[in-house]
């Protein structure tokens, strides 16, 4: 059975001391990695496999005041000013709903230039405008525009369309990843967050029905 929520990942292997990734996945980053390095960017991972546990503490520790909420264009929100539902749709925006997030599969990764940022200096805080312009991983962001897809690589969120907001730093392996997402199943996955210990359960049950598509399956409103 395929571990789509995050609730095991046996399918997993080593990439670093801090990250694990699908073995399919793994070499052809590596591959993807070296050619990076061949043109001076030190592509490197910043998040691969997220287990279930560890988003459902990223989501309680949102919904409850211990994160900055921003919205689509990455401006925070002031948080006490916000409705259960403001929140719900704020988090969607940038953070996935435990057992529905990419991060589960090993397939996906978030990446940046280690040594561009380093000699940078400031703190990183992967955001959009770190990725263009004069930011430090601009020239990664255009070198995987040009080169990812060679590797099997796609940006599954490139763009904003009323769902999750561009995340130019997040790549997919298509391949690999097409059978996590072929499993996605609403309604296993609402049943199992009713037997866990999840912030805002009454709200995300009243807009499941929207929040599917418009977030999980990123349809957004377009």
């Amino acid at each position: 059975m395929i571990d789509w929520m995050g609730l095991h990942g046996a399918h997993l292997c080593e990439a670093d001391e801090n990250h694990r990734l699908h073995s399919e996945v793994l070499l052809k980053f590596r591959a993807m990695q070296e050619s990076a390095h061949g043109d001076d960017i030190d592509l490197q991972l910043v998040s691969s496999y997220r287990s279930f546990d560890r988003q459902l503490a990223i989501w309680n520790n949102k919904w409850n005041g211990q994160a900055t909420l921003y919205d689509n264009n990455g401006l925070p929100l002031v948080f006490d000013t916000l409705t259960d539902k403001d929140k719900l749709y704020a988090i969607l925006t940038w953070s996935a709903l435990p057992g529905a997030s990419r991060h589960h599969w090993g397939t996906d990764m978030d990446v940046f230039d280690r040594h561009s940022v380093k000699a940078w200096g400031q703190p990183f805080q992967l955001v959009t405008d770190e990725y263009e312009g004069q930011g430090p991983c601009a020239r990664l962001a255009a070198w995987l525009t040009s080169n990812m897809e060679h590797f099997g690589f796609y940006r599954p969120f490139n763009n904003y369309v009323g769902g999750v907001a561009a995340e130019p730093w997040h790549i997919s392996y298509r391949d690999a990843a097409l059978p996590f997402e072929n499993e996605l199943n609403p309604k296993v996955l609402l049943e199992h967050l009713r037997g866990v210990d999840i912030e805002g359960l009454t709200v995300i049950e009243a807009y499941f029905d929207d929040i599917f598509p418009r977030y999980i399956l990123n349809r957004g409103t377009s």
